[in-house]
């Protein structure tokens, strides 16, 4: 339908169909309507056409088995565990009824921990929160950007100092109490 629409000669359907049949790439211009074909214009040597078949090309078992396809690599087991350990740890378990090396491991990770991870400043956090938005700020404006990003970051800018004012209130609530309790005669100083 398609060669009747596009008004094709009939040596030029039946060299289409002869294409279609060999397996060959159609031709990208249309031969004339002669049966001669124009001679290519570059040298059939340099430039071989490759034949490719509509069968795919699978390799024989016999190939893959010769090649190592089939072959399995050899399982190597590998310690993960110290067997002098475990081996001590069964004698003392034997001997005393009680797990002694775990124990002191468990003591030493647990002491470490918790000197490791003092803990975060909150009110610290803030203030270096509020002056790397102000740095941004400043970047900004100097690039010509500030109007864009000036009431983003003051509103930032005003939620942490607002945090920042409830942690200095509870921090001086929590020092009049204890000066309190340290002073019960009521000493105002």
């Amino acid at each position: 339908a398609m060669m009747e629409e596009s008004k094709l000669t009939y040596f030029q359907r039946r060299y289409l169909l002869d294409c279609v049949k060999r397996g060959d790439t159609l031709p990208l211009h249309a031969h004339p309507a002669s049966s001669k074909e124009p001679a290519p214009s570059f040298s059939p040597l340099v430039c071989q056409r490759v034949r490719l078949s509509a069968k795919p090309h699978l390799r024989p078992a016999k190939v893959c088995q010769a090649g190592g396809a089939y072959t399995r690599e050899k399982f190597k087991p590998q310690a993960r565990r110290d067997l002098e350990k475990e081996k001590q740890r069964l004698q003392n378990i034997l001997a005393t009824g009680k797990d002694v090396v775990e124990r002191k491991v468990k003591q030493r990770l647990a002491g470490t921990k918790e000197e490791e991870t003092p803990e975060p400043d909150r009110f610290e956090e803030l203030v270096n929160e509020v002056q790397e938005r102000r740095e941004f700020l400043a970047e900004m404006e100097a690039l010509g950007h500030g109007k864009k990003y000036q009431s983003i970051i003051l509103t930032e800018i005003s939620q942490k100092m607002r945090e920042m004012e409830i942690i200095d209130k509870k921090r001086s609530e929590e020092m009049r109490e204890t000066m309190t309790k340290d002073f019960p005669g009521g000493n105002k100083t």
